[in-house]
């Protein structure tokens, strides 16, 4: 492989490390219920924030509903990470070789 080749290769991977670290540092946002649950994760999935309207429990009966609510909204962030860091990562991959980040 020729020098100059071998010099795009390496500035590729740099910028796809980067990329990478900004993704996991960014703040993403789900909510479900009509903002009922409200999420918050960093790019690597962890979950920071979790917040219920006080207004969604009058009863024990709505502690289920209150659940799925919350796995909604989780989802709903999730899949946001999830395309965004498609997205990105695209630009490097080309749109090829899935599942690779």
């Amino acid at each position: 492989m020729n020098p100059g080749m071998m010099k795009k290769l390496q500035k590729m991977q740099r910028d796809m490390v980067n990329a990478q670290k900004e993704l996991e540092a960014s703040t993403f946002y789900g909510t479900a219920g009509g903002k009922m649950v409200q999420v918050e994760f960093t790019g690597d999935k962890k979950m920071q924030v979790i917040k219920i309207d006080p207004d969604a429990l009058e009863s024990k009966e709505d502690i289920e509903m209150i659940e799925d609510t919350i796995l909604a909204a989780v989802n709903d962030c999730i899949n946001k990470i999830e395309q965004e860091t498609e997205r990105v990562m695209s630009q490097f991959t080309g749109g090829g070789m899935p599942g690779l980040f």
